[in-house]
């Protein structure tokens, strides 16, 4: 037998993947391929109307017909499916309909002196001065099996006192009404778990009551489980629940309150598409398959991360004003501040090279900070620290990065230089702010901006005060417990005040000794340095980044090197992988 020019005997190797889809609007529905079967539909009519409180109390109405059915054939071709809307008051809910099966709308609660309305199930009676009210016969038309129940009776204990029926629901009939205690309740929908969760459907609506004369009102019926609107006593009935097909509260009496509408329908499709592919294949097959969609793939790890870049280094000035430098860049999925979370990225098996920027070496008396380095896994790479900014003119701006340096310098006179930018290169959400300007004489007091943050700019060097604060960091719990990564360095001002640290392991700046580094693994951002008493110091260098995944726990990973990474466990039992240094993660 030709196969291909492979040779060897034949084994079928299948799986299938399971989808529900939910239609609680028309629409149309076509499988996904002709090998796809549909094991379990669920269709469930408009619910009926509760009555009107005119000349006696309305009765709840009837829930929609409620059907299901089990290994259906259908063709693989579009398919119309209608969903019925719930009745308003005093009418009858709306069909719905899916290829061969109709469920029928509820019929409406009864008011004035009639009975309730045949339908799924059976609206329920009125309570009026003549006595008994009938409520409407459910399983209209009728259905095997049965796709509801009938309506309960309405009643008057006298002249004076009225009750009505509630509305049949999909597994019991509508509570017959009792005029000296109260209104009869829905009857109860069925519970389903076709969508993954039980769900009570085609609840009937409860009826109402009312009196003539003065006097304690009587409770009026509860809905029926499956969203089966309540009857009113003295008020209007409640609508029944949308896309449960719940018949609506009938409305008191004697103010001619008004009925609840029903719930709309819905119809749910549970379909199964198997894939399968033989143990031995030809290279026709092989290609046949691929093409239809139809060949075996594991399914892509959704994985969370952060993924924090080299914070810069700060400025050094010998006689005026430095910057901090800038955090390096912060980008984060599921934990962290909500508006600076991406999306979890969708990943295949295979080899991961993870690459964690350094931090920027701190600056000299006529060269800014150095930008950190970035860091990237996957998809995803945070772009190193802007460097804080020196005193000398021609290097006094802090430079742009995934948050930006602060500026420095040494004059002219009652000027200002604006920090570096923030969020360079551009990314959605932003992975860093600006960092802060300086403000300057032409001589002493000139006072230097703070290293921009994850969450913050930093803030901006004023001469007659203080120098810049290093814009604060991001908490982060993807751990497990929250810690801050990207805070900013603080700028310096020659004649004191040095800016303090952002939060996020941001470097202090110092007056009169060596900036504060970023701290290791964090991205944040050097601290600048200034000569005061006199003797120029260092500036702080940046902080190294990080980068940490958060994989599945149907998946396995290995990394590597072993000093540059840690492997733990969330608390939510989803596996960890911490890097310090570069690396490459494994994913099986």
């Amino acid at each position: 037998m030709a196969n291909g020019g492979i040779i060897g005997p034949v084994k079928v190797v299948c799986t299938s993947s399971t989808k529900v889809t939910s239609f609680t609007a028309s629409g149309t529905f076509k499988k996904t391929n002709c090998t796809s079967t549909i094991p379990e539909i669920m269709v469930v009519a408009g619910g009926g109307g509760g009555g009107n409180g005119n000349a006696g109390a309305g009765g709840g109405g009837g829930a929609g017909g409620y059907r299901t059915a089990t290994c259906v054939s259908l063709p693989n071709a579009v398919i119309p499916v209608t969903i019925g809307a719930g009745g308003a008051a005093c009418t009858s809910g709306v069909d719905t309909v899916f290829s061969t099966v109709t469920s029928e709308g509820g019929g409406k609660g009864g008011n004035s002196d009639n009975g309730g309305v045949a339908g799924g199930s059976g609206g329920g009676g009125c309570g009026n001065a003549d006595g008994c009210s009938a409520g409407g016969a459910g399983n209209t038309p009728p259905t095997s099996p049965s796709q509801g129940n009938n309506g309960g009776v309405g009643k008057s204990a006298n002249s004076n006192t009225y009750a009505a029926g509630g509305g049949g629901g999909a597994s019991a009939v509508g509570a017959t009404a009792n005029a000296g205690a109260g209104g009869g309740a829905g009857g109860a929908g069925s519970p389903n778990d076709i969508t993954g969760s039980a769900v009570n459907y085609a609840g009937g609506g409860g009826g109402s009551t009312g009196k003539e004369s003065a006097g304690a009102d009587i409770n009026a019926g509860a809905g029926g489980a499956g969203g089966g609107g309540a009857g009113g006593t003295r008020v209007n009935g409640t609508a029944g629940t949308v896309n449960l097909g719940g018949g609506g509260g009938g409305g008191g009496y004697p103010v001619a309150k008004t009925g609840g509408a029903g719930g709309s329908g819905i119809v749910v499709i549970k379909e199964t598409t198997p894939k399968c592919a033989s143990g031995v294949w030809s290279i026709n097959d092989h290609f046949d398959q691929v093409k239809n969609s139809e060949w075996i793939t594991r399914a892509n790890a959704t994985i969370n991360y952060l993924v924090v870049a080299g914070g810069g280094g700060g400025g050094k000035s010998c006689s005026r004003a430095a910057g901090g430098g800038g955090a390096g860049g912060y980008r984060a999925s599921g934990f962290g501040p909500s508006p600076l979370r991406g999306s979890a990225l969708s990943v295949s098996a295979g080899v991961y090279t993870v690459t964690v920027g350094a931090g920027g070496a701190d600056g000299e008396y006529a060269v800014r900070g150095a930008n950190g380095t970035d860091s990237t896994f996957s998809t995803i790479t945070s772009a190193g620290g802007g460097g804080g900014g020196s005193e000398q003119n021609a290097t006094k701006a802090g430079a742009a990065g995934g948050s930006g340096g602060g500026s420095g310098g040494a004059g002219p006179a009652n000027s200002q230089v604006a920090g570096g930018a923030g969020n360079t290169p551009p990314t959605d959400p932003s992975q860093g702010n600006a960092g802060g300007l300086s403000d300057l004489l032409n001589g002493a007091n000139s006072a230097g901006g703070g290293g921009g943050g994850a969450t913050a700019v930093g803030t901006a060097g004023n001469k007659c005060s203080a120098a810049g604060v290093g814009g604060a960091g991001a908490p982060n719990a993807i751990l497990g417990s929250a810690t801050t990564y990207a805070g900013g360095g603080g700028g310096v001002r020659d004649a004191g005040g040095g800016g303090g640290a952002g939060a996020g392991g941001g470097g202090a700046s110092s007056i009169d000794g060596s900036g504060t580094a970023g701290t290791a693994n964090t991205g944040g951002g050097g601290g600048a340095s200034a000569a005061q008493p006199a003797n120029c110091h260092d500036a702080g260098a940046g902080g190294s980044g990080i980068v940490i995944v958060k994989v599945p726990t149907a998946y396995t990973v290995a990394a590597s090197p072993t000093p540059a990474r840690a492997l733990s466990t969330h608390p939510d039992g989803e596996q960890l992988v911490k890097f310090t240094a570069s690396g490459t993660l494994t994913i099986s």
